[in-house]
């Protein structure tokens, strides 16, 4: 039994609830909107900004919630990320392989995988790719969901780190050269692509799993902190946000996050999961969504997107929010909002214009993460205020 098994949808009628008596937001029902959904077990924040209707769950907190929380984010709060159903999975019986060419094949549990190995625990920015994208589709339309700015989050994750489980496989960490490493989840999912795909000796199924990878590399190096993450802010991992184990690459983009991970597999290619190739792709401005599918545009991994780009949002004034001037003529206002980089890498300068860009100001930078012992950040996601 999962102590998320939550059956608690029994005589609601309508959102939202009575939060008062709640003491802990999962002990809240199910929002009523998932009720006769593979998720209506799944206790959910009402406030969450649902991209996708009722099923799959995509969502993206407002942002003015998000920075009402600061630096860190509520797991209730966290953007999620869906292709499917959410899998009912349970500590005591989830298993996790470790695989392909290693010299000691592996299965650990759950216990073996948080108490067998060191444990380590860090802030990290998790953000979709396609935040924001809803203002690029003002300009051109693009393939994917009209994500807003709130299409990310900062939690504490505890996990056990990828190079220790692969060192104890057989894996050496001065060998990767031309190697990756392939991680799979247990949802069962539509074939995007909708063909077999380009490898004949691995063709695509009607039903695939959520996968990808990284080089071998990467996950060896002592400063990417890549970790296998079981908690979040100090709690078990929320089904929507993998429980009972996920992926966390730091600076990365979270659709290389894969949760409810299943498999870890050392391969001499990068893996060939249809989802690793049919996501995630920054194509040349030319590109069309019908030249992508016609000419192969989806396999040409040189459009493959893995470490975050450079982004800054502005959270105060929220979109559409209104400063009257005879009530702020003589009142400075303070701008805040929140920047990050990927790869590691901190975000040094911010910049704001109120002259439609003739001139720039420096913002202060309240930063809160520091680099860990090897120079890098977690994404160094910043609570800026900017004046």
């Amino acid at each position: 039994m999962t102590p998320w098994k939550n059956n608690r949808n029994e005589g609601r009628e309508g959102d939202p609830v009575d939060k008062s008596k709640a003491k802990h937001w999962i002990d809240l029902p199910c929002d009523s909107r998932d009720v006769g959904t593979p998720d209506e077990w799944i206790p959910r924040d009402g406030r969450l900004v649902r991209l996708t209707g009722r099923h799959p769950f995509n969502c993206e907190p407002p942002t003015g919630e998000l920075a009402k929380e600061g630096f860190f984010t509520p797991p209730n709060l966290h953007i999620i990320r869906n292709h499917g159903a959410v899998p009912q999975l349970s500590w005591e019986t989830h298993i996790v392989k470790i695989g392909g060419v290693v010299p000691t094949p592996m299965e650990l549990s759950m216990d073996e995988l948080s108490g067998d190995y060191p444990n380590t625990e860090f802030p990290v920015s998790i953000s979709c790719c396609g935040n924001r994208r809803k203002e690029l589709n003002m300009v051109k339309q693009t393939i994917g969901f009209n994500w807003g700015t709130g299409a990310m989050g900062t939690c504490i994750y505890k996990g056990t780190l990828v190079r220790d489980l692969l060192i104890r496989a057989g894996i050496d960490p001065n060998d990767t050269v031309g190697k990756f490493v392939e991680f799979i989840g247990t949802d069962d999912l539509p074939n995007k692509a909708g063909d077999k795909g380009p490898f004949e000796d691995e063709p695509w199924g009607d039903k695939v799993k959520y996968g990808t990878s990284i080089s071998l590399a990467h996950a060896m190096a002592l400063e990417s902190e890549v970790m296998i993450a079981f908690q979040c802010n100090g709690e078990r991992l929320h089904p929507d946000r993998g429980y009972p184990c996920r992926l966390v690459i730091p600076g990365y983009i979270g659709g290389r996050m894969i949760k409810w991970l299943a498999q870890i597999n050392v391969l001499t290619h990068e893996s060939h999961n249809c989802y690793h190739y049919w996501d995630n792709k920054y194509m040349p401005p030319q590109v069309t969504a019908e030249m992508a599918a016609k000419d192969g545009w989806w396999y040409k991994q040189e459009y493959i997107i893995n470490e975050l780009s450079l982004n800054s949002v502005i959270t105060y004034p929220n979109h559409n929010d209104t400063l009257p001037l005879a009530t702020y003529i003589d009142k400075k206002i303070e701008l805040k909002g929140y920047a990050h980089a990927g790869g590691g890498r901190p975000v040094t300068r911010v910049e704001i214009s109120t002259t439609r860009g003739e001139t720039w100001d420096l913002a202060t930078i309240h930063r809160q993460e520091q680099p860990n012992p090897y120079g890098t950040f977690s994404n160094d996601d910043d609570e800026e205020k900017w004046r």
